[in-house]
């Protein structure tokens, strides 16, 4: 029985407690930066040698896998399938899942502009190759990979881009159902200028979320949905909204240590039941400490300062050199957090 199951129950059951919030950590971004997303390779002093190797990357993911503190491990198909010839998830309760789709504004590769220009759908991976191995859809087949994954929607207000972008998730939603294949639900803000007002955006980010979920039935509907946290206005009315939909924020960029936690203890209190951070994770100093201190703030045990000095504590006693000194580490830098 993998952690999400069960936690995912209670919470739909109505008995969630912070004991139940879900954790995820996000490894998918060769399916965006590419090479450079295993994270940089440092030395003790914190030095910046190079980004880590694919075998590299992989062995850090097991890491966390075999910590098992998290809840879900998000990776690529590629990267799924060689951890699971390594046997990476045998007898684990980490649920793993697979990036399902990639739109353009997640191409981010250097030199790339097309994080520049309105999304446009795209998805490379195959569900039924994902699920079992095979070619075509099979919901009876013996789950060799995994039936979970993320699909994600950037909105722009542009008609023609987001019509398609309706499209291709309509498409995608046939394909799951005809494969058994679940899914959590990303929608981005948008990734170019919408004329709109910036203190209208975040809730033209929640009606886009629930307006191209209104016509989906239970059957087809995402098992979560993982949106930025655009304040906690905007995150209360969307957690508020419908019981029935259970919400998750992302991580964004990768901030203070202080960021890291205040993000998870603002998102919960507001509604958030999922947090899926990536680079919060893979560009910390210790990452396996990081998702330590996260689950402690989830759960209520630690306040975020608090988590900061002990995170602190732990990198010296581990003869780890922080990329900050613990005041400025301690400090909420991004605009979002400290306006709640």
């Amino acid at each position: 029985m993998f952690t999400l199951d069960e936690k995912l129950a209670r919470i739909r059951a109505g008995k969630y407690t912070r004991a139940d919030f879900i954790i995820a950590d996000a490894k998918d971004g060769d399916m965006g930066p590419s090479m450079t997303a295993t994270g940089p390779k440092r030395a003790r002093d914190g030095s910046f040698t190079r980004h880590h190797t694919r075998p590299e990357f992989l062995q850090n993911i097991r890491a966390i896998i075999d910590q098992a503190i998290v809840d879900i491990m998000l990776v690529s198909a590629s990267n799924l399938e060689a951890l699971h010839e390594a046997g990476a998830f045998r007898n684990s309760a980490v649920k793993p899942a697979i990036r399902a789709n990639d739109t353009t504004d997640i191409w981010v590769m250097r030199g790339a502009g097309y994080s520049k220009l309105p999304s446009r759908p795209f998805r490379s991976a195959n569900l039924a190759r994902v699920m079992h191995g095979g070619l075509e859809a099979n919901p009876n087949a013996t789950v060799t990979g995994t039936d979970l994954g993320l699909y994600s929607i950037t909105f722009n207000n542009d008609l023609d881009r987001d019509y398609a972008s309706l499209e291709a998730f309509s498409a995608f939603r046939e394909d799951a159902a005809r494969n058994g294949f679940k899914y959590f639900l990303e929608v981005f803000n948008p990734n170019v200028g919408t004329g709109i007002d910036p203190e209208q955006l975040p809730f033209y980010v929640n009606d886009c979320m629930m307006r191209c979920l209104a016509g989906v039935t239970k059957a087809d509907r995402p098992q979560f949905l993982k949106i930025p946290f655009n304040g906690a206005k905007a995150l209360d009315e969307l957690a508020s909204y419908d019981p029935s939909v259970i919400v998750g924020i992302l991580g964004g960029g990768a901030g203070t240590t202080r960021d890291c936690f205040e993000l998870l203890n603002q998102g919960e209190k507001y509604g958030a039941r999922v947090a899926l951070f990536g680079r919060k994770i893979n560009l910390a100093e210790d990452p396996l400490a990081m998702v330590s201190f996260m689950r402690e703030v989830a759960g209520g045990n630690i306040a975020p300062a608090e988590a900061v000095k002990a995170y602190h504590a732990s990198l010296a006693k581990n003869g780890i050199k922080p990329l900050r000194d613990l005041a400025s580490d301690n400090e909420i830098t991004e605009k979002v957090l400290k306006g709640a």
